[in-house]
C-alpha cells in the first residue's frame, strides 16, 4: 500500500505520523533531537575552531572556500586566486550551492563562519537520521543512532578536514534516504534535485535514487529522476566545467586516468579497485559501524557512486578513512541500518531476529569505542586548548600583513588572511609581484629555505623584497619596488 503523499508529518509529542508500508510511525518528539544536535554542533565547531585558531589547517581548501563565499557575498563571480590569479572556481568543481552561505558571511566575514556552517549542517543531519530511525524502529533507537551517527568516523574526519562543499549535501542525502524509507516518493525526488548543484559527481547519486524509486515500484518517477541525474552529470563535466576552466576540460579525469604522470588503462583501473588494504579497511569500517546491518537494505546502493570514483582514483587520498570523502556516506549507511533492522525483525530466521534486536546498541558501542581513536577525542586533552609559541608567532606574522594587501603564502596562514586580503598560493602566482610574501619555514618544504628573501625574489624576479617581521618560523617580506607597469 502506497502512502497518501498529501498527508503531512507531525512532530508533536505523543502524536503519530504516517509511516512506511502504510503503517504508523512510532512517536519521535523533536526536542530531544534538537538538544542532541546542539551538543553535536558545539562539539564539531569547538574542535574545528580550536584547530583553526591554532593554525592547524590541513590543506588550502578552507582558504579556497572562503574566497569563493566572499566573492558570492560581494555579488561577484566566484574567483579563487589561491588556485591561480583570476581562477574561476566553477571550472574546478561545480558547486554553485555554496553561494547559499553568503548571508552567513555577511554577518561573520571569516573562515570560522564556514566551519560553523558545516558543524550546523552535520548536526542537522543527525536530527534527520535519528528521528527517522525512531519513527521506524521505536524504543530508544533514535537517540542511540543519533549518538552513533554523530560520532561516526566519516563525520569526525570531515570536521577535522575543515570546510568542504559536501557539508551541504549531507543533510540533503539524509532527507532523500528518509523520504525513501517513509515511502514519500515526491519528497525523495525533490530533495534529490539540489544535489547536482553541490558537486558534479552527485548527479550519478541522483541517478541511483531514481533506480531505487523504480525498484520500489515508482518506475516513471524513477526513470525520469535517473535520466535527470545522468544528464546533469554529463552536462557539468562535459560542458559547464570545461566552459569555466582555462584548460577547457574537466581536470579530475586525470585522477582515474593517470598515476604519477603515467597513463592507466581502463582495465587496470577496474582491476585495481580493491588492490589496497587501505581501501578494504575503509569498506569494512563503512558497513562495520552499522554492525553490518546496512547490507540488509537496498538503500545501501546509494554509496556506490561515491565509492566508485574513490576506488577507481589513482590518488591514495581518496581511498581511506581520512579527509571528508566519507561524510556523505554516513546518513546512507545509518538509515540503511535502520531499514535492515526493520527487515530482519520480520525474518523467519530466529538468529537474524535476535541479532537485529541488538544491532543498534552494537552500532552505538562501536561508535563510542572508535571515538577513542578519532579527532573529537582531542577535546578531552588539556593541551588542545592551550596556545603555544607557534600560534603566537603566527599571530604576530598576521599582524604584520596590512589589510587589503596582496599576499602570497602557504597553507599555515592562508585561511586567516582570505577575509580581508587578496591571497595567492606560494609559487602559484607568477608575474603578480604580490605586496607581501609570508612563509612558514617549518611548513614542510621539499628543500629547506635558507634565504627567504632570495626565495621570494626567485618566485618574482620582477620585484625586490625585504623582511619586515620574523616570528618563530614565520617570515613576512614586503615588496620594496613598485608594482611592475605602475611606475
Amino acid at each position: 500500500m502506497v502512502l497518501d503523499l498529501n498527508q503531512s508529518e507531525t512532530d508533536a509529542p505523543g502524536e503519530q505520523a504516517p509511516g512506511p508500508a502504510g503503517g504508523t510511525a512510532h512517536p519521535a518528539p523533536l526536542r530531544p533531537y534538537l538538544i542532541a544536535a546542539a551538543v553535536l554542533c558545539a562539539l564539531y565547531f569547538l574542535y574545528a575552531y580550536l584547530r583553526f585558531s591554532h593554525f592547524q589547517s590541513p590543506s588550502w581548501d578552507l582558504g579556497i572556500f572562503e574566497q569563493e563565499v566572499r566573492a558570492y557575498a560581494g555579488f561577484d563571480a566566484p574567483v579563487v586566486d589561491i588556485k591561480g590569479p583570476g581562477y574561476l572556481i566553477l571550472g574546478d568543481h561545480f558547486s554553485p550551492v555554496v553561494a547559499l552561505l553568503a548571508p552567513l558571511y555577511w554577518i561573520w566575514p571569516s573562515a570560522a563562519a564556514l566551519l560553523f556552517a558545516q558543524a550546523a549542517l552535520f548536526a542537522a543531519s543527525a536530527v534527520i537520521v535519528g528521528r527517522t530511525v525512531q519513527q521506524i524502529l521505536g524504543g530508544r533507537s533514535g537517540l542511540c543512532v543519533t549518538v552513533a551517527y554523530g560520532l561516526s568516523w566519516g563525520l569526525q574526519e570531515a570536521v577535522k578536514a575543515d570546510f568542504h562543499e559536501i557539508a551541504l549535501a549531507v543533510p540533503l542525502v539524509a532527507l532523500v534516504c528518509r523520504a525513501l524509507l517513509m515511502e514519500r516518493w515526491r519528497a525523495a525526488v525533490l530533495w534529490s534535485l539540489p544535489l547536482v548543484l553541490v558537486k558534479e559527481d552527485l548527479g550519478i547519486t541522483v541517478a541511483v535514487v531514481g533506480g531505487l524509486l523504480a525498484l520500489y515500484g515508482r518506475r516513471v518517477q524513477g526513470f525520469l529522476l535517473a535520466s535527470f541525474g545522468v544528464f546533469a552529470f554529463a552536462l557539468t563535466v562535459l560542458v559547464l566545467i570545461p566552459a569555466a576552466s582555462t584548460a577547457g576540460t574537466y581536470d579530475y579525469w586525470k585522477k582515474i586516468e593517470e598515476n604519477g604522470g603515467q597513463e592507466v588503462s581502463t582495465l587496470d583501473s577496474l582491476l585495481g579497485v580493491l588492490d589496497s588494504s587501505v581501501k578494504l579497511e575503509m569498506l569494512v569500517f563503512l558497513v562495520g559501524i552499522t554492525a553490518f546491518m546496512a547490507l540488509r537494505s537496498p538503500l545501501v546502493l546509494l554509496v556506490l557512486p561515491t565509492l566508485g570514483w574513490r576506488l577507481l582514483s589513482q590518488d591514495s587520498n581518496h581511498w581511506g578513512m581520512v579527509w571528508h570523502y566519507s561524510a556523505i556516506l554516513m546518513p546512507v549507511v545509518f538509515l540503511a541500518m535502520a531499514d535492515g533492522v526493520r527487515r530482519s525483525r520480520e525474518s523467519k530466521r530466529p538468529w537474524l531476529v535476535s541479532y537485529a534486536n541488538v544491532a543498534v546498541p552494537m552500532a552505538t558501542a562501536i561508535a563510542l569505542a572508535m571515538t577513542q581513536h578519532l579527532p573529537l577525542r582531542d577535546l578531552l586533552r588539556p593541551e588542545t586548548y592551550r596556545s603555544d609559541a607557534r600560534t603566537h608567532a603566527a599571530e604576530e606574522a598576521i599582524e604584520a600583513i596590512p589589510v587589503g594587501a596582496r599576499v602570497e603564502t602557504d597553507i599555515t596562514l592562508m585561511a586567516h588572511l582570505t577575509a580581508d586580503r587578496t591571497v595567492y598560493w606560494i609559487g602559484g602566482a607568477p608575474g603578480t609581484a604580490p605586496d607581501v610574501v609570508a612563509i612558514n619555514l617549518d611548513f614542510g618544504w621539499s628543500q629547506p629555505i635558507d634565504d627567504p628573501v632570495k626565495y621570494a625574489e626567485q618566485l618574482h624576479p620582477e620585484a625586490r623584497y625585504r623582511i619586515t617581521r620574523e616570528a618563530g618560523s614565520f617570515v613576512v617580506m614586503e615588496r620594496t619596488t613598485p608594482v611592475p607597469g605602475n611606475g
